[in-house]
């Protein structure tokens, strides 16, 4: 069974989060609420989060300030964070939300068909970047098991296991490099764009290393680092 994202709902107005709700909920994803800074805050101390839809304009802590205690977290820094706001003060206002860690700046009202396909790209790089990381986990395994042996002694130990990693790895390889097509436009988010390409590396990497556990390849263990 395939665990859903979790996707962070950040709004003091009910009724604006009920609207998030019913545009993102054909997603099938996992919609949180938080109805203040300090309650998006509290949420990310213990959950992990695809994306996060911050409102700019609360009272207390506002959407800002929110975003720089999230960006100054090192557990939730990378999480990407889109700012929707109801008011428009000029470039200066977006710039601020831009430096405040925000790969995008939506005014409200907003086209709900743009919003939910935004946010579907980010879910789509969450779940392959946890599909990444299983992949390497289990490649850590495989490497622990051989001890001093040779990739060669290992693989012919464990080629079931072996078969299984390869196999797992290339069904992600395949969604990525689909996932990479699909934003190869020039209207996709720059972020997205750069995240993917980060995701693209870090398969490369894993194929590498799994390739030299193969018989016949490579010239020792390889180093399996932890996939973030």
């Amino acid at each position: 069974m395939v665990q859903k994202a979790k996707i962070l709902l950040v709004d003091d107005r009910p009724e604006n989060l009920l609207a998030l709700e019913a545009i993102l909920s054909a997603l099938d994803q996992t919609l949180v609420r938080a109805s203040s800074g300090e309650e998006a805050l509290k949420a990310l101390l213990t959950d992990d989060f695809a994306v996060i839809l911050l409102d700019v304009q609360m009272p207390g802590m506002d959407g800002f300030e929110t975003a720089a205690h999230i960006k100054r977290r090192e557990r939730t820094r990378d999480i990407p964070i889109i700012f929707l706001t109801a008011i428009n003060h000029g470039p200066h206002h977006t710039f601020r939300g831009y430096a405040a860690g925000a790969v995008d700046y939506i005014s409200k009202p907003f086209d709900p068909w743009v919003l939910r396909a935004k946010v579907s790209v980010f879910v789509e790089l969450y779940m392959k970047n946890c599909q990444l990381r299983e992949q390497a986990a289990l490649l850590r395994l495989q490497l622990e098991g051989s001890g001093g042996k040779t990739p060669a002694d290992g693989a012919k130990e464990s080629p079931g296991l072996l078969a299984e990693l390869s196999a797992r790895l290339a069904a992600v390889e395949e969604q990525a490099e689909a996932l990479s097509k699909q934003l190869d436009d020039e209207s996709a988010d720059a972020a997205a764009v750069a995240t993917a390409a980060h995701l693209e590396r870090k398969l490369t990497g894993l194929r590498r290393a799994l390739d030299a556990l193969e018989p016949g390849t490579g010239s020792g263990p390889p180093s399996v680092t932890s996939q973030s």
